[in-house]
């Protein structure tokens, strides 16, 4: 079968000198099962154990295998434990049904706060994070198998690992601006790190890659068909290897040529970059007006659509967020997202999270009432509140950059 070609050269998110490890741990490969008393996690992320490999399996098919705290927390045990066992050379994630990862299950973090429970929704940003940040730094190759939708945080438990798969079933987007949120769990850290302005784009209108598109942005390292699958699978789970370069040279094995559609997003590039390189977002809303009138392209107006219909607090925050990643460390986006994620749902400058869960996803009448309602009553201190650091009451996020180096 054909080696897979990259269209752009490929990226690693994970540090190689990372992948040595010379510790060890006594535990056998159920250790982290059988100290879990969680059911609903058990049953909700699944281990596939092989001779010297281990896969969690993300089990929520019905709700697309929306995350919940608890599964994060089982993930989080489960690849602590799997780093400190010797026995263990690598580690794959997959998602079963018709998605690897929708994000955050939003609709429970929204009834959570409409109950008062705002803590619980903390504990979550907390545990993902964290997750998060572990994964971004883990010592071991990690495959990530993204075969169908892999959107908000999905994006964020697969894509700092070593090798991503994706295939002709991915789709990868970041919403969460129509739902008054901003892209979290490391997006400010992995899409402002796109070709040109491509992250900017992404963030703000939430408009979908496939698997081709991600290898091209080398958000992804391997393409394989969704009928190949299985044999990749099964080759995988006979290694008995803990060097990165054999896991690669498997991967490759049942990878795929592939070329971006020449209807396809990454055409617009040039578009993209003279619209969305503006420093505010009614600069990019304007620029795109220019192009639309001057092209007659219905690109822009369907991007200007898009823009239209988000929350406009949100259009500001995310502009803002995506440009500080470009210059902070994986753990710097992290706790900087970690603010934002805690201003948004403690609605005191808007309750514009909720309303978006409440009209998208709840009631669904996609009609959200944005407060503010447009970009001209967004004021600067609003955004700046939404990125100030905490006061005394509220704790930051701490990760444990001293144990785990940070990376740019």
């Amino acid at each position: 079968m054909q080696r897979f070609k990259a269209l752009l050269p490929r990226t690693r998110f994970s540090s190689p000198s990372l992948f040595s490890n010379s510790r060890a741990f006594s535990a056998q490969p159920g250790y982290a099962e059988r100290n879990d008393d969680d059911e609903d996690s058990q049953n909700q992320i699944l281990v596939e154990g092989r001779a010297k490999s281990r896969t969690a399996i993300l089990n929520r098919p019905s709700s697309l295998n929306a995350l919940t705290t608890s599964m994060v927390a089982r993930l989080k045990r489960l690849y602590d434990s799997w780093e400190e066992n010797s026995d263990i050379g690598f580690v794959l994630m997959k998602g079963r049904g018709s998605a690897f990862c929708s994000g955050s299950d939003v609709v429970n973090l929204y009834h959570s706060l409409n109950e008062g429970k705002a803590e619980e929704a903390k504990e979550f940003f907390r545990t993902l994070y964290s997750f998060v940040y572990l994964q971004g730094t883990y010592l071991k190759p990690h495959v990530s198998i993204l075969n169908g939708r892999t959107m908000g945080c999905g994006s964020g438990i697969s894509l700092p690992g070593m090798f991503r798969v994706v295939t002709d079933k991915t789709i990868f987007s970041h919403p969460e601006a129509q739902i008054g949120f901003h892209p979290d769990a490391g997006a400010s850290y992995l899409l402002s790190r796109l070709p040109g302005y491509l992250g900017e784009y992404l963030a703000l209108t939430g408009d979908k890659l496939n698997g081709v598109e991600m290898i091209a942005c080398r958000l992804a390292t391997h393409y394989s068909l969704n009928a190949r699958l299985a044999w990749l699978e099964e080759r995988l789970g006979k290694l008995v290897t803990d060097d990165p370069s054999i896991v690669e040279a498997s991967l490759s094995q049942y990878a795929d040529l592939v070329y971006p559609e020449r209807n396809g997003i990454l055409h617009k590039i040039d578009t993209i970059d003279r619209c969305f390189s503006h420093d505010t977002v009614e600069e990019i809303v304007e620029a795109l007006e220019k192009e639309a009138a001057d092209s007659l392209d219905q690109w822009c107006l369907t991007t200007l659509r898009k823009l239209k219909e988000a929350s406009p607090l949100s259009l500001k925050v995310i502009l803002q967020s995506i440009r500080e990643g470009r210059f902070e460390t994986l753990d710097q986006c992290l706790v900087r997202e970690y603010r934002v994620s805690v201003r948004a749902i403690s609605k005191q400058v808007s309750s514009d999270f909720t309303e978006g869960v409440r009209a998208r996803m709840v009631d669904k009448d996609f009609a959200p009432k944005w407060d503010p309602p447009s970009l001209k009553d967004v004021s600067e201190d609003m955004v700046d509140h939404y990125f100030s650091p905490f006061g005394e009451f509220e704790p930051e996020l701490v990760l444990p950059t001293a144990l785990r180096e940070p990376y740019m």
